[in-house]
């Protein structure tokens, strides 16, 4: 049976290549008895995958018992599946054959696995393992023969590492992974599925079918569906039974999808509260805007001051500051553009007083006399640059500007005040 005709036998709608890939590792599996675990977020339908691999089976004429281990209280969980013998506990007034007991020679289908108990989960091990368990209240081994197919929402990894679940128990499940996509992954079913639900509520309840115009089926498809299929069907149903126009407009649409939609939520951490922690980020980032734009402030005070001609500009602490910490991550091969900006001089005597090797400060009327030692000046280092980038293209103004990053006429001024040639 190939994709298209187990579509159309269990009713599945979409082409994504995800969900194509799912079936068909459902379909190479189903007539092998290799344990299948599902997994995909909730809604996204992993009850569909066990259903397949059950018909497509040497076991469809079998029992096929669907089991929601997180619904079954923790004290009955082990009688539910196994079974109990009278007596076993209170209310135990007679015998019961357990879900693997009644699906001998059938397949049992495991949803949400890893809400199972720690004391269940050496028990399900044991079955997989020997195909053998013990009732409640029994010491009588018995047989079965089940294959056993697994879903869940959870983080496997996680929920190992907080000693959840057992590592060898998931290994033992996940023999063949079936991993079902999110509705935000198969944007091209989106629409599909719409349609389908509008089609089957028109007739569950007697009424025309309800479209989208073509801004509603964009909004439609870029919405996240942090609920997948189910939410998208739950909107599909209270559309159809709440507006009196078919035709849906990008408006009403909106009223129905929540705006509140969270994604990528950070997990708590030792105790700390995600609010805490939110609000810690945030300052951290407002902080360092505001000294962003500090410091942004101050450099285009000391930049005006340069173009308006003031070579003798009296520099803040603040605005030396800021110069160090720029100059400082400025390559050599960068500092050759600054050269068009006329900053130079004063950029040099800012590295000069952070390079210092002996400085000494008189405490006298605010005044500081530094003494700097350094071995190799800007103006230089300047001299070089112009001297290579002259040789290395024989001369050729235009491009030995472009390799500096300056236009030709400060090339050109540059050649006469230091008398190149």
């Amino acid at each position: 049976m190939n994709i298209q005709q187990i579509k159309q036998r269990f009713g599945i709608i979409g082409n994504a290549p995800g969900l194509n890939r799912a079936l068909e590792v459902a379909a190479q599996v189903a007539p092998t008895d290799i344990s299948v675990l599902v997994t995909g977020q909730s809604g996204t339908g992993k009850e569909i995958i066990p259903q397949v691999i059950h018909h497509l089976s040497t076991r469809k004429h079998g029992s096929y018992i669907a089991v929601n281990c997180g619904a079954i209280p923790e004290g009955t969980i082990d009688s539910e599946l196994f079974g109990h013998e009278k007596g076993a506990f209170t209310g135990a007034s007679g015998s019961r054959k357990g879900y693997f007991e009644e699906a001998d020679g059938g397949t049992i289908f495991l949803d949400e696995v890893a809400e199972l108990p720690q004391q269940t989960q050496v028990r399900l091990l044991r079955v997989l393992e020997t195909g053998e368990f013990i009732r409640v209240g029994s010491s009588k081994v018995i047989k079965t023969n089940v294959r056993v197919v697994a879903a869940t929402n959870e983080n496997m990894a996680e929920a190992i590492r907080k000693n959840k679940f057992r590592e060898d128990l998931l290994y033992r499940l996940s023999t063949v992974p079936i991993k079902l996509p999110p509705l935000k992954e198969r944007k091209e079913d989106i629409h599909l599925l719409f349609r389908k639900f509008a089609a089957d509520f028109a007739e569950k309840y007697r009424m025309p079918t309800i479209k989208l115009v073509d801004d509603a089926v964009i909004a439609l498809t870029n919405y996240p569906w942090p609920g997948n299929i189910r939410q998208l069907k739950n909107i599909v149903e209270q559309i159809s039974v709440i507006e009196n126009e078919r035709e849906i407009t990008l408006e009403k649409m909106k009223f129905y999808l929540p705006e509140d939609v969270v994604s990528g939520v950070p997990a708590l951490v030792e105790g700390k509260s995600q609010e805490n922690d939110s609000f810690s980020d945030r300052e951290l980032i407002y902080k360092f805007l505001f000294d962003m734009k500090r410091d942004m402030n101050e450099l285009k005070k000391l930049v005006i001051e340069l173009l308006n001609g003031n070579k003798d500009v009296d520099l803040t602490g603040t605005q030396k500051d800021v110069l160090n910490r720029v100059y400082t991550d400025i390559s050599n091969e960068d500092s050759k553009k600054l050269l068009e900006a006329g900053v130079r001089d004063e950029v040099r005597e800012e590295r000069e007083y952070a390079s210092q090797e002996e400085v000494t400060i008189v405490d006298s009327d605010y005044q500081d006399h530094i003494e700097v030692e350094e071995s190799l000046s800007l103006e230089e280092r300047e001299m070089e640059f112009v001297k290579k980038a002259l040789e290395k293209h024989h001369g050729k103004r235009k491009d030995a500007a472009k390799e500096l990053g300056i236009s030709e006429r400060t090339l050109y001024r540059k050649i006469k005040e230091y008398n190149l040639k």
